[in-house]
């Protein structure tokens, strides 16, 4: 583990696809400008330059690759990905709203919400069109299927945010939607695109599902123990914006009567006081529902690793193993 955490995978990723990378960042550059609506580009690199680690279009071209991929639909594949991602960010600031993103002022905040809304919408947009242009009506149904995917898994999660009724099972559905469905996606398409066998289909749908999943409970939990420094957001940001993720679904779940009247009051009715962060905290110590988090979090990566080994032995298969480990290497 230690070596995962000085080496960090996804920057070994980076290095090794650099030049499909930089490929990608050029395309998205091009295809986010807009003649008539400078507001566009302004509001997408706003976001796209942001710093992000690009893992998702990574996982596309690192899937293309380890199959054996020799063309250049990767990359238009790639960039799609990104622009769906962007999107997806821009509607959930708008929705959840937020002031900060990647440690810095989100784009409703600097610009408005009718701006991030329509911009997104732009953004889906081109996505569709580089879609069509690599020529696949197999990569068009997957994306075009995570995209709706991810919208019903943000509509679930705002009917189910608050409600103490969601239990685990709920909340799985909900990150499949808004977070594992493009890892799922991305990591599939690209080894579509390169003409893999089923099996090597379905292994990497597999590896980015798990892998998605395995993330998104990583970021759930660092929201309760993470570094606003590391993470770019206030340590209990889900708690005071009433989200109910998993340690706190455990924590629910374990509750006495009393304990649930606190979870009734904060969550559900959103009356929260000075001190109840505190004491949230303090339940779910009591109840050790981070820890059971993570070890939930770690099943998620053994089974994205257990996908790894139906594809081809390749350097890239290691640095998506270490990958997948580097996710909850995080939570140390």
């Amino acid at each position: 583990m230690n070596q995962v955490l000085t080496q960090k995978p996804h920057d070994m990723l980076a290095a090794t696809l650099s030049e499909e990378m930089a490929a990608v960042n050029t395309l998205i550059r091009t295809r986010m400008a807009s003649e008539h609506a400078p507001r566009i580009p302004e509001v997408t690199a706003h976001l796209v330059e942001a710093g992000g680690k690009r893992l998702r279009p990574m996982l596309t071209l690192a899937a293309a690759k380890l199959c054996g991929y020799r063309g250049d639909n990767h990359v238009k594949l790639a960039a799609t990905v990104e622009f769906i991602h962007t999107a997806t960010l821009l509607h959930d600031d708008v929705v959840d709203e937020s002031g900060q993103r990647r440690g810095r002022p989100t784009a409703n905040l600097l610009w408005d919400n009718k701006s991030s809304v329509l911009v997104g919408d732009y953004l889906f947009a081109r996505s569709f069109q580089l879609m069509v242009e690599t020529g696949s009506l197999r990569v068009l149904d997957i994306l075009a299927n995570a995209s709706a995917t991810i919208a019903e898994g943000e509509v679930l999660q705002m009917t189910a945010a608050s409600d103490l009724a969601t239990n685990e099972d709920i909340y799985l559905q909900v990150v499949r939607g808004k977070t594992a469905a493009l890892f799922s996606a991305a990591t599939q398409a690209g080894g579509v695109i390169a003409d893999a066998s089923e099996a090597e289909v379905q292994a990497l749908f597999d590896y980015g599902d798990a892998l998605g999943i395995a993330f998104q409970i990583a970021d759930d939990l660092l929201d309760y123990q993470g570094q606003s420094s590391a993470t770019g957001k206030n340590v209990g940001d889900d708690f005071r914006e009433r989200k109910l993720t998993l340690p706190v679904i455990k924590a629910v779940a374990q509750a006495t009567d009393e304990e649930r009247a606190f979870w009734q009051r904060t969550i559900e009715k959103g009356r929260q006081e000075d001190g109840d962060l505190e004491h949230a905290l303090s339940l779910m110590g009591k109840y050790n529902t981070l820890g059971a988090t993570r070890d939930d979090a770690l099943g998620w990566v053994a089974k994205a690793q257990t996908a790894l080994t139906a594809l081809p032995d390749d350097p890239i298969r290691t640095m998506l193993h270490d990958l997948s480990d580097y996710v909850v290497a995080r939570l140390n």
